[in-house]
């Protein structure tokens, strides 16, 4: 569940600079994870230090993404380079799709090693990063979410980061589909909101509150 929250953290991060509004994550039928979120996109340009790409540099190297964007965030939930290159190093592989600068770029990887180099694959005017991966059964115990968890979370998240719009869904089971979405005008005082609710959750939830 932590590497989850790592990525999702890096899409967190985008909405707190005031460049994503909407963090999609899926539970695929593989029990692989899928983040996607319409923040600006990680960087594709070539990191001339590390004579790597930046996308490369953010999911291969400790502590390196802070270093983009003129000097990182002012206010954070986890900058790039921590989570992403620990979540890579601890995933069978990943997948890293980014719309950018006209374009949609990809590039893959095995147990936190570059198995394909960054390849443009087609045009694109929007932006975003989307993070496909599958946790590493030689590692985790077991490689099972627990919807009711991760769903706590990303609620939070929406309490705490006002408007920003987050969706989890779950694919495992096509006879018991799990899609909830969160989005909060309120922030914290729509928080309290509910906790003072006594409503039942379904199997399909929608809380929103900004117009979604």
């Amino acid at each position: 569940h932590h590497l989850v929250y790592e990525i999702v953290d890096n899409a967190v991060d985008e909405a707190l600079a005031g460049y994503c509004k909407n963090i999609e994550v899926t539970i695929e039928e593989d029990n692989s994870i899928t983040v996607q979120d319409d923040g600006r996109g990680i960087p594709v340009g070539t990191n001339h230090k590390a004579k790597k790409s930046a996308l490369e540099v953010v999911f291969t190297v400790l502590h390196a993404g802070g270093k983009f964007g003129g000097g990182g965030y002012k206010v954070s939930g986890g900058l790039h380079g921590v989570g992403a290159s620990v979540v890579n190093a601890l995933s069978t592989w990943t997948e890293v799709t980014i719309q950018r600068d006209g374009g949609i770029y990809q590039m893959k990887f095995e147990k936190g090693k570059t198995v394909e180099p960054l390849t443009r694959i087609g045009d694109s005017n929007k932006t975003g990063t989307k993070v496909r991966f599958l946790a590493d059964s030689t590692i985790f115990e077991t490689l099972e979410y627990d919807f009711g968890t991760l769903e706590e979370r990303f609620r939070e998240i929406a309490f705490l980061n006002k408007g920003l719009h987050i969706t989890i869904e779950d694919q495992r089971n096509d006879e018991n589909l799990k899609k909830s979405e969160f989005c909060f005008e309120g922030g914290l005082i729509s928080f309290v909101e509910f906790l003072n609710q006594n409503k039942e959750k379904n199997s399909d939830e929608r809380i929103c509150d900004c117009g979604l």
